[in-house]
């Protein structure tokens, strides 16, 4: 490509360059796709304010799942057969292999880091003597995109980047994917997921294939061994066509068989007090139970939360996964053990085996919510906005009301605001908003008392349309910081010491380090889960054109450093044997530490 040419393709859009050909992307091209999601930036939140009360108002008034299982023409012996991928997932050597990834499609630093590992034909993982071979079938869990559904997040956050790290060959039947939809699919009532997923014959994501008429799936995936992906939708529930299908597939297993079981929330989290993903989760398994036909389920997997954390059962292992690309979650809230009702049973105790990354990191982590503004430059304006305003008021009406109705009005807005993120009353979140609100009406008096001093200087008054913006332009650029300091500090200590407030500590401060994804292996009876997490992704000028893409690797561009994958814990082998009775596993762990 010659000189000019580079320097006319570096202006074209975005657009422009989703519409090139993947031959043509340069390395430049890069800087042009989406960085991680602001989570505080204004219009951003007030349009997810707006998809949350639609959703919520109409959400089960317009439940797609109901039309779209109405439209399905295919029967359930078609529906088995075409989700039977058993051809295309059995290697020479008998083994069967699957990844699993989930909440993908925030930015793409972090989502083509974890695709450009999808699509090697081998990893080399620290912690593991033998390379590893690339699997022959996908799940994707829930949340493709951030933060809203559209067909230009889904291009721009998803089809491109894997594309780029594994193109096209243009055969016939590549690895099949599968795929759950999260909340964030659902934003737009599911309309470009099912158009990307869902369709009567196989579309293509990169060299993947998709293998799903709906949004749910029973997949075999390899003898005796199934996937179930449930969509548990918005309202957290299962409709009645849902229900219908999964009790035809269960009707349909061979006695003794396996079920790998997904849903987009790790309902566990909730077991304790049955919240509504748990218990939609609780009632797929008793589906399997109720059957009849002794089927296991040695592993129930979710993303949602962006970590990795596993609980062990008597039945089984409950993995969260939720590491594909979007913003980290903290880990170190996370109960011990967790009293689960699983299938109705007096509560067994799921005991947390392993997390990532660690507890003491991630509060070491939240000192990063100290430097709030930096990342949340329009989120602070906002705030220190609020302290011009209240300022002037005070300036304009120096009684002492003011002073009082201040810290009263931001006590109201911030209380509203931990009600909503809680979603319960406490006298603790009363507290907090009280104490987080007089830090910033301080602020507040001093910027007002200073003005009054200021005032009272002159011996002429100045007149409001001078004052008021010269005002601002003393406020707002210190009011920013200073508001952002304490509103991250208040973020960080409710985060680390009061159990509170866990997502917006950790997406205020976009970390996308501390990435993972499961590779499964199924030999026979036997299913191992092979956690493999990277500690940092490539930054943005971390990845170079790939000259000699080929078998040894087929993506585009490669990092200008080799990643680090590794075990995040020893491999987890759970053997369902048929001499076990339904329901109970065997499980072992196995580490092999790389020379």
């Amino acid at each position: 490509m010659n000189e000019g040419a580079d320097e006319s393709e570096q202006a074209l859009s975005l657009k422009k360059i989703m519409r090139l050909d993947l031959n043509d992307l340069c390395a430049e091209h890069l800087a042009k796709f989406p960085g991680m999601t602001g989570w505080f930036e204004p219009k951003l939140l007030l349009k997810l304010l707006l998809n949350v009360i639609v959703s919520q108002m109409f959400g089960q008034y317009a439940d797609r799942r109901l039309v779209h299982a109405a439209l399905d023409k295919q029967s359930p012996s078609e529906s088995r057969d075409w989700t039977d991928v058993t051809k295309e997932t059995q290697r020479d050597d008998g083994d069967v292999w699957i990844d699993y990834i989930a909440d993908l499609g925030d930015g793409f630093d972090a989502t083509y880091a974890m695709a450009y590992l999808l699509a090697q034909p081998h990893l080399e993982i620290r912690g593991y003597t033998e390379l590893i071979p690339r699997a022959s079938a996908l799940i994707m869990g829930g949340d493709a995109v951030y933060p809203t559904a559209s067909r230009d997040s889904y291009n721009n956050q998803l089809r491109k980047p894997y594309s780029m790290a594994w193109p096209d060959t243009f055969e016939k039947d590549g690895p099949p994917v599968f795929a759950l939809p999260g909340n964030h699919d659902w934003y737009d009532g599911l309309v470009v997921f099912l158009a990307i997923f869902c369709r009567t014959k196989a579309s293509k994501i990169g060299n993947w294939r998709t293998r799903q008429r709906r949004s749910y799936f029973s997949a075999k995936v390899a003898e005796n061994w199934w996937v179930w992906g449930i969509d548990i939708a918005l309202v957290r529930d299962m409709d009645q066509p849902q229900a219908d299908y999964f009790v035809d597939a269960a009707t349909n297993m061979p006695s003794g068989a396996n079920i790998i079981l997904c849903s987009a929330e790790p309902g566990w989290y909730e077991a304790e007090r049955e919240g509504d993903s748990f218990r939609t989760l609780d009632y797929a398994a008793s589906i399997a139970k109720n059957a009849e036909r002794n089927l296991r389920i040695p592993l129930i997997i979710s993303g949602d939360s962006h970590h990795y954390a596993r609980y062990e059962g008597q039945d089984g292992q409950f993995i969260t996964s939720g590491g594909g690309g979007a913003f980290l979650h903290g880990t170190h809230g996370l109960k011990d053990a967790i009293a689960a009702p699983w299938l109705k049973r007096t509560p067994q105790a799921l005991k947390l085996k392993h997390v990532y990354p660690s507890k003491e990191l991630s509060r070491e982590l939240l000192n990063g919510d100290l430097q709030f503004f930096q990342n949340n430059k329009e989120f602070g304006y906002t705030l220190s906005t609020l302290y011009w305003i209240f300022a002037s008021a005070i300036t304009y009406a120096p009684a002492w009301e003011m002073f009082l109705v201040v810290p009263l009005l931001l006590g109201v807005i911030l209380w509203g605001y931990s009600r909503y993120q809680e979603e319960k009353f406490s006298g603790e979140t009363l507290a907090y908003s009280v104490a987080q609100a007089l830090a910033h009406s301080v602020v507040i008096w001093f910027f007002a008392c200073a003005a009054l001093w200021l005032a009272g200087l002159s011996s002429w008054k100045i007149p409001w349309f001078v004052w008021l913006p010269l005002l601002a332009a003393a406020i707002i650029p210190i009011g920013a910081r200073i508001a952002s300091l304490i509103f991250g500090l208040y973020l960080k200590l409710t985060c680390k010491y009061a159990d509170r407030n866990h997502n917006d500590a950790f997406s205020a401060m976009k970390l996308d380090g501390y990435r993972s994804f499961l590779r499964l292996r199924i030999r026979g009876n036997e299913i191992t889960v092979f956690p493999i997490g990277i500690d940092s992704v490539p930054s943005r000028g971390g990845w170079r054109r790939n000259e000699n893409r080929g078998l040894a690797s087929p993506s585009h561009f490669e990092p200008t450093r080799r990643m680090d994958p590794h075990l995040i814990e020893p491999l987890i082998t759970i053997s369902a044997a048929d001499g076990l009775s339904s329901g109970d596993v065997e499980i072992r762990h196995e580490v092999i530490s790389k020379q």
